[in-house]
């Protein structure tokens, strides 16, 4: 068993920054992920709300973070984190691979992964129409008819992506106001091919080899109806991947780790959370950034006492 530091468990904004700061305080330092990038890398038309950047795709500036990280000595395991225990002072890392490490503290920055959309049918056509990346199948619908399931941000992001190749794109919102930005909006406007529809509640994905329709009830006159679309991409927000330490902190209503704010500590001393994962209320590549600063900082305190 390989003893460390810091164990950081993520490899998206939120890990990144924390390694950089951990390095910087002179910790023995492990991070671990199954990939770099996080939930960034499925951003659609760019990110242009980071500063230092005017406008930059989620690929692009992931790689950044990366390249940064590495020019740092730090040890970097390419695994997922099955369970994390404490014992005494201090904790135990199980990953998929069946290797096991030790640490003085840890800090979990694995992100959230898609939220799926809970409705009969959806399940069976992933791959097959029901997509939750958009740059990774949106190439694919070209000519074709699709559907995005969300009316925030990224919903309309999505859909402006998808624009460049689909003949017709539909955002399908839940509730009878939309959540997007006016500039995200505006976007989605000027492309001519975008239509927005409000108070659906969607019911059913439906189609024999591939997706070809959706079943959906208009909650403005409670009416079921059919769409006909030839896939559908899920952007409804996204839940936190945070199992493997269910038993060493607490959760609210969206299983999100309730943190101080203060130190990003959870429940458990020496144990952080930093990032999507985090229930703190706005989810920002600057803030997930910023997050996984303050952890790592807190953590060296910690380690230190």
């Amino acid at each position: 068993m390989i003893t460390y530091d810091l164990i950081i468990i993520g490899g998206g904004p939120a890990g990144i920054a924390a390694g950089i700061y951990a390095v910087r305080q002179k910790l023995n330092t492990l991070l671990v992920t199954k990939s770099f990038g996080g939930q960034i890398t499925r951003k659609t038309v760019g990110i242009e709300n980071y500063p230092g950047f005017e406008k930059i795709s989620g690929f692009d500036l992931i790689g950044k973070f990366e390249k940064h990280l590495r020019k740092h000595k730090i040890d970097i395991e390419r695994d997922v984190v099955k369970s994390v225990k404490k014992i005494g002072q201090d904790f135990f890392i199980l990953t998929g691979s069946k290797r096991r490490f030790q640490s003085r503290a840890v800090i979990v920055a694995s992100g959230a992964d898609p939220r799926p959309l809970e409705v009969s049918g959806e399940k069976k056509f992933i791959g097959k129409g029901v997509s939750y990346c958009t740059t990774c199948d949106g190439p694919l619908f070209a000519g074709k008819t699709v559907a995005v399931a969300g009316g925030g941000n990224s919903g309309f992001e999505a859909a402006v992506f998808l624009a460049k190749w689909a003949e017709k794109v539909y955002i399908l919102e839940h509730s009878p106001n939309l959540r997007a930005d006016q500039e995200a909006q505006a976007r989605a406007r000027k492309t001519g091919k975008i239509e927005v529809m409000t108070s659906i509640s969607l019911q059913k994905v439906q189609g024999k080899d591939f997706v070809d329709s959706l079943v959906y009830r208009d909650d403005k006159i409670n009416k079921i109806n059919t769409l006909k679309v030839d896939g559908i991409f899920v952007e409804i927000g996204s839940q936190p991947a945070t199992s493997f330490v269910k038993d060493l902190v607490d959760f609210n209503e969206k299983d999100e780790i309730i943190i101080d704010p203060r130190t990003m500590q959870t429940k458990t001393p020496g144990l952080y959370a930093a990032g999507d994962v985090s229930d703190v209320l706005s989810k920002q590549i600057v803030i997930a950034a910023g997050e996984g600063a303050k952890a790592a900082l807190c953590a060296s305190w910690h380690i230190q006492k």
